[in-house]
């Protein structure tokens, strides 16, 4: 018998038997995803939970601050004190190879030496380079290059020039806004990014580019080609009083920014670093800034750049509430955890870019809001003749690493090539550190090597750390500095 195309109507009554049953059913379906919604939201882990793992072996708990101080024995101890700290400066400044004592530079150069400072910082390159869309340079790219150095314009001999830099700007392998990388397919190391120089800092003028938009300049730190624009050119003794007047205030956040101000945009919301010294202005309590009472402020000396070049001060206010502190932190350990977890979590930029800083800026950036001057680079940091610690030998045996390792105190700084960690403590005999990392790599419990792009500050132990698939990271550490001699 052939089937209907279509069911044939139930009796009423039957219908009805047929939807309660089919609502029941509805429901208890419903009841068991209500439940089963319920039980998984009754055993998932809050967000904010302690024991929430962010890395293998890293647990939230790990990334409080408090958890690290309270572990220390003497948390408030100086390290050094003021006198020390100056002490340990003027140490730095005598036998350290690469910082400039610019102040002391003669009041004439010869092109000899101008010409030699720019080849160091800027020298040809020979291995491919790319740019963003991963094209590679051209000798020809190279040589507009060099010819931007403007190499053979530089005077026989020249009156050295001074300036305050105004504004946070880039501190270049050559004077171009070009970006190379290493590989096709990299976006992030940009190889003529040096580093930042912040607003305030003192920077011999010995050249500048063949355009004019460039400078090549000195700091205490670093040599390189800087925007003409982020410069205000003064005399010296103005330059370098600015760094010396007092009353101050240090930048002890990440990084703070000025107060919005309509009158002078060039000191508006401008970022300013840790470690950024200020001195207060000398202002009438009640006078506004800018249209804005300055009792609920710090009201700063910033320079700037007038339209022709020259440098002035002007007042500008910091509001109460940023992270400054009335004069240098005192060094102790429990601040330098403090000051280096204010970094967590910021991006990772290669040599200061993404409004960020490098591992070695990281440090750098947390030493200075003691007042502490050190090199820029991992290498020069590694190898300073002013640093107490230890170098380690390249043949040191593992096992005698881990009993060099066990005696590093909470600040120390480790040194593998081209990376430096921060030692911030100790969990069950285990080293931790904090560093700002492209990525970090450990092997999985299943044997597999993983490399976690952390592109950021992170807290880590330093044992599961691996340099490659088969090298721990200790079996790369080259050194092991304190900051005391």
């Amino acid at each position: 018998m052939r089937q209907p195309p279509f069911p044939a109507k139930p009796p009423a009554r039957h219908a009805a038997a047929v939807a309660t049953r089919a609502c029941r059913a509805a429901m208890r379906v419903a009841l068991a995803c209500v439940l089963a919604m319920a039980s998984t939201l009754g055993h998932a882990r809050s967000p904010f939970d302690p024991q929430v793992e962010v890395l293998p072996g890293v647990t939230r708990a790990h990334l409080d601050p408090g958890f690290w101080t309270s572990r220390l024995r003497d948390p408030d101890r100086l390290i050094l004190d003021a006198g020390a700290v100056a002490a340990q400066n003027a140490r730095m400044r005598q036998l350290d190879p690469s910082l400039h004592d610019i102040e002391d530079l003669p009041y004439t150069v010869e092109a000899e030496q101008v010409r030699a400072w720019i080849e160091a910082a800027s020298p040809r390159p020979t291995a491919a380079l790319y740019d963003e869309a991963g094209k590679e340079g051209s000798a020809r790219a190279i040589d507009r290059l060099v010819a931007a150095l403007d190499l053979d314009d530089i005077p026989q001999t020249q009156v050295t020039r001074f300036g305050l830099v105004v504004r946070r700007a880039d501190l270049r392998t050559f004077p171009t806004h070009l970006r190379v990388f290493s590989t096709p397919d990299d976006r992030d190391l940009d190889r003529f990014q040096e580093t930042a120089l912040f607003p305030g800092t003192p920077v011999a003028v010995v050249h500048r580019s063949r355009d004019r938009h460039w400078l090549f300049v000195l700091s205490e730190t670093y040599a390189g080609w800087i925007e003409a624009g982020a410069v205000a050119f003064g005399e010296r003794a103005e330059v370098f009083a600015y760094r010396r007047r007092a009353p101050f205030v240090v930048v002890t956040g990440a990084q703070v920014r000025t107060v919005h101000t309509r009158e002078r945009p060039e000191v508006s919301e401008l970022p300013l670093d840790m470690g950024v010294r200020l001195p207060l202005a000398e202002w009438p309590p009640h006078a506004p800034v800018n249209g804005q009472h300055p009792g609920f402020g710090y009201v700063v000396d910033l320079p700037v750049r007038e339209a022709d070049g020259t440098l002035a001060f002007v007042p500008a206010l910091l509001p109460r509430s940023a992270d400054v502190a009335e004069g240098y932190l005192p060094l102790t350990k429990a601040n330098l955890v403090r000051q280096a977890f204010k970094f967590l979590g910021e991006r990772y930029g290669w040599g200061h870019r993404y409004n960020g800083r490098d591992c070695s800026g990281f440090v750098s950036e947390v030493l200075r809001s003691f007042g502490l001057v050190i090199p820029r680079n991992t290498g020069a940091q590694a190898s300073s003749p002013a640093l107490g610690g230890t170098v380690v030998e390249p043949g040191m045996g593992h096992e005698e690493r881990l009993r060099l390792l066990a005696q590093a105190g909470v600040g120390d700084l480790l040194y593998v090539p081209g990376h430096v960690m921060m030692v911030i403590g100790r969990v069950d005999g285990a080293t931790w550190v904090i560093h700002d990392a492209a990525s970090v790599s450990m092997v999985a419990d299943d044997g597999q090597f993983v490399r976690y792009p952390v592109n950021g500050v992170v807290v880590t132990p330093l044992l599961p750390l691996m340099a490659d698939p088969v090298t721990a990271m200790v079996d790369r550490v080259t050194a092991i500095r304190r900051l005391q001699p």
